[in-house]
């Protein structure tokens, strides 16, 4: 019996470490494109010939990239993940009008909800790293001939990475554990069989034993970045 369970719960747990590597790997590039976007300075009106008055002020700052990418990031931050996923899977399909995902393509669904999430988070961790390196840094570089893009690789990057890692493998730690969330829209991953058996065989302990897949990923991911932190200790932040 025991066996058995392990075989069924290590199916499962495939599909949970399916959504959580792709989610890193759509969510991370897409956070930082999030994060730049956020960050844009683009005012429309900056330098626009307009009358004066109490509001103009407010609208020459105006910056529509950002305030888009804000609100977006206050939704997302602002609703719980399970809602989200009723919202991708049930409610898309019933605001375009027609079905956006099959009975088939359930994982495709917690990818896509699972990645817009973690990009919102991603993205605001991103730019506090970018907005803690010293404006004198960059400043510094550019006065040497560095082009923007040569400060953010050679200057910006590194301790970028080393002041992100703490929230970063934080994040991606509760990712592991948020997997479980996809057996709302019906995902076969590791916590749906687990609950199966409650209800199918009265079996409680199946649903603690997936605990011990959460335990034993976990902990190999707080290895690896234990790792990469003292890899990254010889970097001095300023």
């Amino acid at each position: 019996m025991f066996l058995d369970v392990t075989k069924t719960l290590a199916g499962g747990f495939v599909v949970s470490c399916e959504i959580f590597g792709l989610t890193l790997a759509f969510g991370i590039p897409l956070g930082l494109l999030v994060c730049f976007g956020y960050m844009n300075n683009w005012a429309p009106f900056k330098h626009a010939a307009l009358p004066q008055g109490r509001h103009t002020a407010a609208l020459r700052a105006f910056r529509p990239v950002s305030a888009i990418l804000g609100v977006i990031i206050w939704i997302v931050r602002g609703t719980p993940l399970l809602l989200q996923l009723v919202f991708v899977y049930y409610g898309l399909p019933i605001i375009l009008g027609y079905p956006v995902f099959g009975n088939s393509e359930r994982v495709e669904a917690a990818i896509l909800t699972f990645t817009i999430n973690y990009a919102c988070y991603f993205a605001v961790i991103f730019r506090g790293g970018i907005e803690g390196v010293p404006r004198g840094q960059t400043e510094a570089g550019l006065v040497l001939g560095m082009t923007k893009g040569q400060v953010f690789f050679h200057v910006t990057l590194l301790q970028l990475i080393k002041r992100i890692m703490p929230p970063m493998s934080n994040e991606i730690i509760t990712l592991v554990k948020d997997t479980a969330l996809a057996r709302i829209i019906a995902v076969m991953e590791i916590f749906y069989y687990g609950y199966r058996y409650v209800k199918s065989e009265a079996l409680v302990w199946p649903l603690f034993y997936t605990g011990a897949f959460f335990l034993a990923f976990v902990g190999g991911l707080t290895i690896l970045f234990s790792f990469i932190e003292r890899r990254l200790a010889y970097i001095k932040i300023l």
